[in-house]
């Protein structure tokens, strides 16, 4: 499959080796992570803020107070960027000036639209439920009509979007290989401890797996 094409603003200038533009990648690195990060300006102030997301098709779907003058802004048609990173290791070279981070991340520029539909709003919330915990959804009392109310859902084309990857270990200049210290990669991941209940369990209720994003 043909890599698609950037826009002029989602182009990687800085390392472009390390962009990729593709939906596989992007998408498989959404599919990775828990926490996006939404920035915006709201009445001349930027704003970034971080949300649990989740990928539905081709758009990301977000989701919050349906109180927050901020969303209701965003409805509107401020528009955003959505930012999702995975940090993967800690890059030690042998100079200070070659330091550097092993990751994975993608930014998402464009509108978001509210959704509206009931059915629609409540595929969202599993979605995104489902996404931090898979098979959550089907234990829970789902949301009631009033925290339907409550809660906005919104929709964001993954349209305008960009990936970069960083993998391996230091790039130190060749006059540097042998300064004497040690360089290399301490690599890094999200890992889930036991589950600590909220009070007593009910006899025969299954822990959360515990599963987390690569």
């Amino acid at each position: 499959m043909a890599e698609p094409s950037p826009t002029p603003r989602t182009r990687v200038r800085r390392l472009p080796q390390r962009a990729a533009y593709d939906e596989a990648t992007i998408h498989a690195i959404l599919d990775n992570g828990l926490v996006c990060h939404i920035g915006f300006v709201h009445e001349g102030q930027p704003f970034v803020l971080p949300t649990t997301y989740a990928r539905l098709g081709d758009a990301l779907v977000l989701h919050g107070s349906a109180a927050s003058r901020m969303l209701r802004g965003l409805r509107d048609g401020i528009p955003i960027c959505v930012t999702v990173t995975l940090l993967d290791g800690l890059v030690l070279a042998r100079s200070a000036f070659h330091h550097s981070m092993n990751y994975r991340s993608v930014v998402i520029l464009g509108v978001a639209t509210e959704v509206t539909d009931d059915a629609e709003r409540l595929h969202a919330l599993e979605a995104i439920v489902e996404h931090v915990n898979p098979g959550r959804w089907a234990e829970v009392r789902p949301p009631n009509e009033r925290e339907l109310k409550a809660t906005m859902v919104l929709r964001l084309p993954i349209a305008e979007a960009s990936a970069k990857v960083r993998t391996g270990p230091p790039l130190d200049d060749t006059e540097d290989l042998g300064w004497p210290c040690w360089a290399g990669e301490v690599p890094l991941r999200l890992v889930a401890f036991a589950p600590i209940a909220d009070g007593t369990p009910p006899p025969g209720v299954a822990v959360p797996n515990g599963r987390m994003h690569a």
